[in-house]
């Protein structure tokens, strides 16, 4: 099955999940019921709709939206099976990264006086 978002592939996420990633998790289209949904979460929190103009945006765009959706995609697939992790602690040191990582991508995105870098300007 084709990666249903815009912003991530299946293969950028995993690659934030860790190695330690559960063959339930890495298994083919896993994520795919969940990008459209984190890519939403994106907009709103932007106050922006990155999706409809995605081919318009220069690489660096594209590259803060990919990191942030692969982020909050492996957030979501390390909650819903650790067993992979060598332990609780190591799953949620990795969630803390990439939780962090996220936000501080939002606040760029968010931030109205980098919109002529986020249009391509």
């Amino acid at each position: 099955m084709a990666d249903a978002g815009v912003f991530v592939t299946d293969a950028q996420i995993l690659k934030r999940c860790g190695a330690n990633v559960s063959a339930t998790v890495s298994g083919a289209g896993w994520f795919d019921t969940i990008i459209p949904d984190i890519e939403a979460f994106i907009n709103s929190a932007a106050r922006y709709n990155f999706s409809d103009v995605y081919a318009t945006l220069n690489v660096d765009a594209r590259g803060l939206l990919t990191d942030t959706a692969a982020c909050l995609a492996a957030i979501e697939g390390i909650n819903y099976d650790m067993s992979g992790y060598t332990s609780r602690r190591e799953a949620q040191a990795m969630i803390d990264v990439l939780r962090d990582r996220a936000l501080s991508i939002i606040s760029i995105l968010r931030d109205k006086k980098t919109q002529d870098f986020i249009n391509g300007a």
